[in-house]
């Protein structure tokens, strides 16, 4: 059975650096969510392959024997299925010497990476396989990474939101060490056959099963997940959104990521912040910004008004002869601060308005203020033309 592309399934190139393999996991996990595509089995089918080929492409160790080999196993050797059946075509005792035979005779360079390909084969083959009950060593589950989109007054308040989370988890079965007493199974690597092939290049090596040592079946192997000590599955994850969170903060629920292999510690989840825009409160940092209309004659004459805060209403004291777009500042009225815990201000700016002239007597009234204040408002611009 041939391994999958994990490149393909991200949609990157072969050789991408971490942070192109993490955004292009996140952009597909929003896209292909079971939350976002409920009752779609073709995209929870594709969610699965995205976890799949994350948890690999995400781990340094994993992705090294992937990009070497074309595939990651945890006991090195590619899965079971047709690659796993003794090869007619092979020669003498399984092993096809051909191709390194044709490197060593033509010396230099080319010998060279035969060379070294065959005792890393032999190396890697007969260093774990040489005992039926060798198992692959326990690796850390992988980090998952969770966009999740909130309002403007979640993120003012905080809150407790339910999250899907598509990942491996710990078997319940064998407590995550991937064993059961008195059970035999199927084994996974080499399907019942009890042998693999290995491949190096043209080199084809048919070898033992290393995880059941040529005998097709495992002992004391968890029946549920076949010795891996995890399995997949959606669970929902009760996440706490503290108050004062923003756009692009980024939140750690500890241990609920990828369980890891055979008892090994589970990853953590990671989730970042959107939040959407308001239609009248506008945060900059931990302060609020708000535009207020006022009229002529309060900006004139001074006034107290009332403005709207994201506590309720506020009065703001306008003094006389106040301009058009002049800010003032309410004290510790912006969010509070999920880091340092000290609330921003509320910054006001107010728009003066021109009164509306619905008769004569309000045109008489404005000629006459006209008259009493007749200095140009341009005046000045003229000695900076």
């Amino acid at each position: 059975m041939a391994s999958p592309d994990y490149y393909e399934s991200l949609g990157v190139r072969r050789g991408a650096k971490p942070e192109e393999i993490r955004k292009a996991y996140r952009r597909l996990a929003r896209k292909c969510h079971p939350d976002v595509n409920p009752g779609d089995k073709a995209a929870e089918e594709r969610f699965k392959k995205i976890q799949e080929a994350y948890d690999v492409l995400s781990d340094p160790k994993k992705k090294q024997m992937y990009d070497q080999h074309g595939f990651y196993s945890a006991t090195g050797f590619p899965p079971g299925g047709e690659g796993a059946r003794q090869d007619p075509e092979m020669g003498f005792g399984g092993f096809d010497f051909t191709d390194f035979f044709t490197q060593a005779a033509t010396g230099g360079r080319e010998a060279g990476r035969g060379a070294a390909g065959f005792r890393d084969i032999f190396s890697q083959a007969f260093g774990r396989g040489a005992r039926a009950d060798a198992a692959p060593a326990p690796e850390k589950g992988a980090d998952l990474e969770y966009a999740v989109n909130i309002d403007f007054w979640q993120s003012i308040r905080g809150a407790q939101l339910p999250l899907s989370v598509s990942h491996f988890e710990s078997c319940d079965a064998c407590g995550g060490s991937g064993r059961s007493g008195g059970q035999t199974t199927v084994c996974p690597e080499c399907n019942g056959s009890g042998h693999v092939t290995q491949t190096a290049g043209a080199m084809r090596f048919s070898l033992n099963c290393p995880r059941c040592g040529g005998q097709g079946r495992l002992k004391n192997t968890c029946p549920k997940c076949h010795g891996e000590g995890r399995f997949s599955r959606t669970e929902t994850v009760e996440v706490r959104i503290p108050a004062g969170v923003q756009t692009g903060t980024r939140l750690r629920v500890p241990g609920k990521g990828n369980a890891g292999t055979l008892g090994a510690p589970q990853g953590d989840l990671y989730i970042t912040i959107r939040v959407d825009p308001h239609p009248f409160f506008k945060r900059e940092g931990d302060n609020i910004v708000i535009q207020v209309p006022i009229s002529v004659t309060e900006a004139g004459l001074g006034a107290k008004i009332e403005v709207p805060t994201i506590d309720g209403r506020a009065l703001l004291k306008i003094p006389l002869g106040t301009e058009n777009g002049q800010k003032f500042r309410l004290r510790q009225k912006g969010v509070l601060s999920s880091r340092s815990g000290v609330r921003g201000d509320q910054l006001v700016e107010v728009l003066v308005q021109a009164p509306r002239v619905r008769d004569e007597r309000t045109k008489e009234l404005l000629r006459e203020l006209a008259s009493l204040n007749d200095e140009d408002p341009r005046a000045g611009i003229w000695s900076k033309v």
